[in-house]
């Protein structure tokens, strides 16, 4: 009876297309609003600063997403939450093609990011029940579905910035928004629910406010300085906001990131390694379209291909990574992984030898900095998962918490920086050196990583 309980579900390849476009049209705009980043800032004529909000506001938005869709998905069903994200994103997105100023496309991009990041924990799960003790497979496979959307997003991006507008990133999110939910309405199974929990507000509050309180004391770092409530009130809200979350997950019953997936050396490890892969993927990631433009004078389009080039090589690697881990395990793809995507960052910040093209050079390291991600990423998705087989959306919603935390530190830090020096091209090369440094200084610590793949017992 329980093997028949995990077999394989019917029609489970057509619901995989589905969720595929889903994550495939938020890869997509993640990459593409990076590419348009020049753009927006010379359309608004806005700071750097107030720019990187675009992005760093998405992230805290799926901050907040993430686990509680995870919640959701496990109380309500993964089909219902799923159709609600989808159609969040897709309206959200045409207002953003509307907004007037840069202001407003931040408040809507946090919009955004509510039901772009709740497309991940809802996925995981549907595709976790439907294909029972493959899901391993399933999951690495689904996952790679980013490095394609990162591999189409830049191209988009730069050729829609190039021929009309940063607008058209977000346009070009309705029809698709429109069509999975129609096919979501039409295949996605329902889920059962499980029994009713309670939703712990407070601590997502808390969470939330906290997260906000650092991005406005470094936002402010970068132009105002070191000052009372520019800095160091905002610093000190939102440190004491964390605390009181981290100590609400410990005594609350139901708390809205439980502890025991925080805390403890597997998990924590675990925590911190996806707080280093966000910082890759979606905080420096994000600048280096930025980075080539300023320092080498690259064209939008230009820099765009060097992050397909990046798209590439995750794409080449992630398939064979994730079929792969049943035979190494989680510890020598992690090693690997990271030893490569900080080899990458540190010739991002070097400038070509001598003869060599910068767009060569560039597109050379973003190759490498790709195969790096592409192998430890599918490592990092499911050992995670193996810590606790029963938890998987919420886990799913957590890693993605400690990524785009990840991304937001990355992109705040690096923005107030540049705009304190006044010279930002190389304020960036020196963040890229110092974080390809950290990369391989991580590489012993994934002896701590669980190896043994009790999911597939």
């Amino acid at each position: 009876m329980a093997v028949a309980q995990d077999a394989p579900k019917p029609r489970r390849h057509a619901v995989m297309a589905v969720v595929c476009i889903a994550l495939l049209m938020a890869s997509v705009d993640q990459t593409s609003v990076a590419t348009a980043l020049p753009a927006l800032q010379e359309d608004f004529g806005a700071p750097m600063v107030w720019s990187a909000w675009v992005i760093t506001v998405y992230a805290l938005g799926q901050i907040v997403a993430m686990p509680l869709a995870g919640r959701l998905s496990d109380q309500f069903g993964r089909k219902c939450i799923f159709l609600w994200a989808v159609a969040l994103f897709t309206v959200a997105s045409l207002l953003c093609s509307l907004a007037p100023n840069i202001h407003a496309l931040i408040a809507l991009r946090a919009v955004q990011a509510l039901g772009g990041g709740a497309f991940m924990p809802a996925a995981v799960g549907i595709v976790s029940d439907l294909y029972g003790r493959n899901r391993d497979k399933a999951i690495g496979l689904f996952t790679s579905v980013f490095p394609v959307g990162g591999l189409i997003g830049p191209l988009v991006g730069g050729l829609l910035v190039t021929a009309w507008s940063w607008r058209g990133i977000f346009v070009v999110n309705v029809p698709l928004g429109v069509a999975v939910l129609a096919l979501g309405l039409w295949l996605l199974p329902r889920s059962q629910s499980r029994r009713a929990q309670r939703l712990d507000l407070l601590g997502l509050t808390l969470a939330v406010l906290g997260l906000l309180g650092a991005m406005i004391g470094v936002s402010n770092l970068g132009t105002t300085g070191v000052t009372l409530l520019g800095f160091i009130v905002p610093i000190a809200m939102g440190g004491a906001c964390l605390a009181a979350f981290i100590w609400r997950s410990a005594v609350v019953e139901e708390p809205f990131v439980p502890l025991r997936l925080l805390a403890g050396r597997e998990f924590a490890v675990m925590n911190v390694m996806n707080v280093f892969s966000g910082a890759a993927t979606i905080g420096f990631g994000a600048l280096m379209a930025l980075y080539t433009v300023e320092r080498y004078g690259m064209s939008v389009l230009g820099a765009g291909a060097m992050l397909t080039a990046r798209a590439i090589g995750t794409m080449a690697v992630a398939g064979v990574a994730a079929l792969a881990i049943r035979r190494t395990g989680y510890r020598w793809p992690l090693r690997i992984g990271y030893f490569l995507t900080g080899i990458g960052f540190i010739g991002v910040a070097t400038a070509p030898p001598h003869g060599v093209a910068d767009w060569a050079w560039l597109g050379g390291v973003a190759l490498i900095i790709g195969v790096g991600m592409g192998i430890s990423i599918p490592s990092n998705n499911n050992a995670g998962l193996d810590l606790a087989p029963r938890d998987i959306a919420a886990i799913a919603g957590v890693r993605g918490m400690a990524r785009q935390i990840g991304g937001i530190l990355g992109v705040s830090i690096v923005a107030a920086v540049a705009a304190g020096t006044g010279d930002s091209a190389m304020t960036q090369a020196v963040a890229f050196l110092v974080f390809g440094g950290i990369m391989i200084v991580l590489v012993p610590f994934a002896s701590l990583v669980p190896q043994r793949l009790t999911l597939l017992a």
